[in-house]
């Protein structure tokens, strides 16, 4: 949470000023009104937790975030991976609903809710963006629901690797900075079940590996082929 992070942590970064930073957060911080602030997280540590008030928006400067459901057993459920440029945190009712985690070394910029809500009630471009941030967290939920109810273990991470490779690659390799427990969790299952199914896709010439976590994508097409 904020004001636990805040206080708690020796590596939070002194508030931003709001003229350096606002082209950061796109037009919502090109108000008057609007001040955003920066912080960092070290790895595992709690952006905001489940039941806490939603007072902040943010978006991700660097590193990457982790937003979790964790189940009455015990299991986690991860409902998003935010990565740099991400925007995280809006919510329709007044507090949070996941827990928001750093996954490494991560910082964000954040914003006053209230001060977006304000801005909306009299600014139509405000509106239309926090409406376009909602539609889009909408999809998002939708498709990982249909993810999660309707396809089989290689679809899903099938689905996974190529949505990371469009929001990751660079030069043809993406860094994954979730480990396997992570994506098998977002994706609903075991950390067993993805070893496999990425040894599975290797084997098969579809992707190779460079490292613990970076991947390269040989064949997009057949990884396609199977996702749909």
């Amino acid at each position: 949470m904020l004001t636990q992070s805040t206080s708690a942590s020796a590596n939070h970064v002194n508030p931003a000023p709001a003229a350096v930073r606002a082209g950061q957060f796109g037009s919502l911080a090109m108000h008057p009104g609007i001040v955003v602030t920066e912080y960092s997280y070290k790895r595992g540590e709690e952006i905001y937790g489940e039941d806490e008030p939603a007072d902040y928006v943010y978006q991700v400067v660097s590193g990457a975030v982790r937003t979790y459901k964790l189940l009455n057993d015990g299991r986690r459920q991860i409902g998003s991976f935010h990565l740099p440029g991400d925007m995280f945190g809006l919510e329709s009712a007044s507090i949070h609903r996941l827990t928001a985690e750093a996954i490494v070394e991560t910082t964000v910029r954040l914003v006053k809710r209230r001060n977006l809500e304000a801005l909306a009630g009299t600014d139509v471009s405000v509106a239309h963006r926090l409406w376009t941030m909602t539609a889009s967290d909408l999809r998002h939920a939708e498709d990982h629901m249909l993810l999660l109810g309707r396809k089989t273990a290689l679809e899903r991470v099938a689905t996974f690797l190529l949505e990371m490779d469009r929001r990751l690659a660079v030069a043809g390799m993406m860094a994954l900075p979730m480990c396997r427990r992570d994506i098998g969790d977002y994706l609903g299952l075991t950390l067993e079940t993805i070893s496999r199914t990425l040894s599975q896709l290797h084997s098969q010439g579809i992707l190779e590996f460079s490292g613990a976590r970076q991947i390269v994508l040989r064949n997009r097409t057949r990884l396609a082929n199977m996702e749909s």
